[in-house]
């Protein structure tokens, strides 16, 4: 510090002195948030912000709700666990479940939600080219390789360009009316401050 200028040692100083002011004003607003702001989000809520701001829930990507199983070609009895597969019915999902436990590299329903058609394709290691016209017209799809068989059950789908599913967006709504809820707070709490300040006469503009 001995070797600056005294404006540069000043704007330094300035600077610091902002710094704290912030980190101040960052941990007053964390702890009010914390003690004052209203948390919860019901179910209401989230589903009349989704009503009322359809059209910010757009597709970009297809979706799917899919099951996907990797086996080894060699899979004794591979006919069943592809009729297994095509089937619909609880009792037929528990017994394939059951068998691919002992034979599969990979099951996956996903947690029955919805995923991207892209991230699909990955475990497929292969490009779908045209993606709206294959799951137009596919419900069940094998592919294989020299070592693996490769199934897609595909439940259900939406295109991109259509509304998204509640479901599939209903985190994100939730992040977006906490964060509106904590931009509308912090902005309350400095009015607050500000008037307070005005109104004991001890408001200084720098």
């Amino acid at each position: 510090m001995k070797n600056l200028s005294p404006d540069l040692r000043n704007e330094i100083e300035e600077q610091l002195q902002e710094t704290r002011l912030n980190l101040v004003v960052y941990e007053y607003q964390r702890m009010m948030m914390l003690q004052k702001m209203d948390t919860v989000i019901t179910q209401e809520e989230l589903e009349k912000y989704f009503a009322d701001n359809g059209n910010s829930f757009m597709l970009t990507s297809n979706i799917v709700k899919a099951l996907f199983i990797k086996l080894p070609v060699e899979t004794p009895d591979i006919w069943k666990i592809k009729s297994l597969a095509r089937s619909n019915k609880q009792k037929d999902f528990q017994e394939l479940e059951s068998i691919c436990y002992q034979f599969a590299e990979k099951f996956d329903d996903f947690n029955e939600d919805w995923i991207t058609m892209d991230r699909l394709s990955l475990e497929l290691k292969e490009d779908i080219s045209n993606q709206e016209n294959f799951l137009k017209r596919t419900t069940f799809y094998e592919t294989s390789d020299s070592v693996s068989v490769y199934l897609i059950a595909i439940n259900d789908y939406k295109l991109r360009g259509t509304l998204a599913p509640f479901e599939y967006v209903r985190e994100d709504i939730k992040r977006i009316i906490w964060n509106n809820r904590r931009i509308e707070f912090i902005k309350e709490l400095e009015t607050g401050i500000y008037n307070e300040a005005i109104k004991e006469n001890s408001f200084k503009i720098y």
